[in-house]
């Protein structure tokens, strides 16, 4: 139990420096965004111990190339935004995240697809942790990030069309949401 409290306690505490603006504002995305890390904190650390048990198991199998295809959707995702997003660490708001100031609105690469390929990222990263131990306990928290990381998206959706105005809204047409198109 101690290998699952601390770490979890320190996560949490670095989780919650990060994200203190936004959770003294809970209609930001910022807000959810942390409970979806909280669960996804849990379901990793739930699973941690099993991490590397029968490696060449099918679900081992299919939870290393959902880990895989996570971390090059947040790579690419990252790397979009930091070259085409012109982010603005001084931009005026104050609950994102320095790379979230984007002050061009990215519509290249996944973003071509997808208005959430980050958030699409952690999804999978849940479901790879998931695949890892698959436990009723798991289950709910792989749900539980998926439905916080479904409220984030909708919530800077109506903050993107705020700051991008029309722009954003001829882009919510033409893309999906998660999955390309699909939902």
């Amino acid at each position: 139990m101690f290998d699952f409290v601390l770490p979890f306690v320190v996560a949490s505490a670095l989780f919650a420096y990060i994200s203190r603006r936004s959770l003294l504002a809970p209609h930001s995305h910022g807000f959810p965004r942390f409970f979806a890390f909280e669960a996804l904190l849990a379901l990793i650390l739930l699973n941690a111990p099993r991490w590397f048990d029968e490696p060449l198991s099918l679900h081992q199998i299919f939870s290393w190339g959902l880990l895989a295809l996570s971390l090059g959707i947040a790579i690419h995702g990252f790397l979009l935004l930091r070259r085409f997003g012109h982010p603005d660490k001084e931009a005026g708001q104050g609950t994102n995240i320095g790379f979230e100031n984007t002050t061009e609105l990215v519509v290249n690469g996944i973003y071509r697809y997808i208005r959430h390929p980050l958030y699409l990222s952690l999804m999978l990263l849940g479901a790879g942790a998931f695949l890892k131990c698959p436990s009723l306990v798991a289950a709910v928290l792989a749900l539980t990030v998926i439905v916080f990381l479904v409220a984030t998206g909708r919530i800077e959706e109506d903050e993107n069309r705020r700051h991008f105005g029309p722009v954003y809204d001829d882009y919510m047409r033409r893309t999906k949401m998660f999955i390309p198109f699909l939902a």
